[in-house]
């Protein structure tokens, strides 16, 4: 079984079948803030209302972003705890891959683009076309941060030949994903670990630096 995670919007926890792409349980809050606080009953509900214990968990799938630094950095931290204690390998998904697998059960041949709030009047914008033989979303561009003016409607030719270069003159209305679900990341994983494409992504995708700073070298006062 595949324990997915993703903390990059709100936060969500599943539990998936890695041979049947089924989701076991999923447990989610909506709520964008409070990441710390829910993830630990929200592993539990998953894993229970799933019917599976920890030592049934074989890989755990992590949502890596985009995301705003303090909330998504709990749910890879998370995910990769779990998996420390288990002895298993972290298999790392890009969480608007997992949106776009969403919105492509319905039309896996169609353009389009998942956009986020990045939050600071900026949404994080990753451009699709279709799946891959491997039932994966084919990202055509980003994630990339693009301000919200200019990507509050995205027509679907435009997507279709945007990449990272051209997004940014993508016209402007189209509603943000508000949502990212563990399910969809559990499958993913399990796709990529069954065509043995493992994405290599070391660092989360915050596309923004965290506020927090080092403080710079103490100034010499002279006397």
């Amino acid at each position: 079984m595949i324990l997915a995670i993703d903390s990059s919007l709100g936060s969500s926890v599943a539990v998936v079948d890695p041979a049947t792409d089924e989701v076991r349980a999923q447990a989610d809050s909506a709520s964008p803030r409070g990441h710390a606080e829910v993830i630990g009953t929200l592993l539990e509900r998953a894993l229970d209302e799933a019917g599976v214990a920890p030592a049934d968990i074989t890989h755990v799938a992590a949502g890596m972003g985009p995301g705003p630094f303090t909330g998504l950095r709990i749910g890879i931290a998370a995910a990769r705890a779990f998996a420390t204690g288990r002895g298993i390998p972290v298999v790392p998904v890009v969480s608007h891959d997992a949106a776009a697998l969403e919105h492509l059960a319905g039309d896996p041949t169609g353009a389009f683009a998942i956009v986020t709030d990045a939050r600071r009047r900026e949404n994080a914008v990753s451009t699709y076309s279709g799946l891959d033989d491997a039932g994966i979303p084919v990202r055509t561009g980003g994630p990339d941060l693009v301000p919200s003016s200019e990507t509050r409607h995205i027509r679907r030719d435009e997507a279709e030949s945007a990449g990272s270069e051209g997004i940014s003159a993508i016209s402007p209305h189209l509603g943000t994903t508000t949502s990212i679900a563990a399910g969809a990341v559990g499958i993913l994983a399990a796709r990529s670990i069954r065509a043995g494409r493992i994405p290599d992504i070391a660092e989360p995708l915050y596309l923004r630096a965290p506020d927090a700073k080092l403080p710079g070298p103490v100034k010499r006062v002279s006397t």
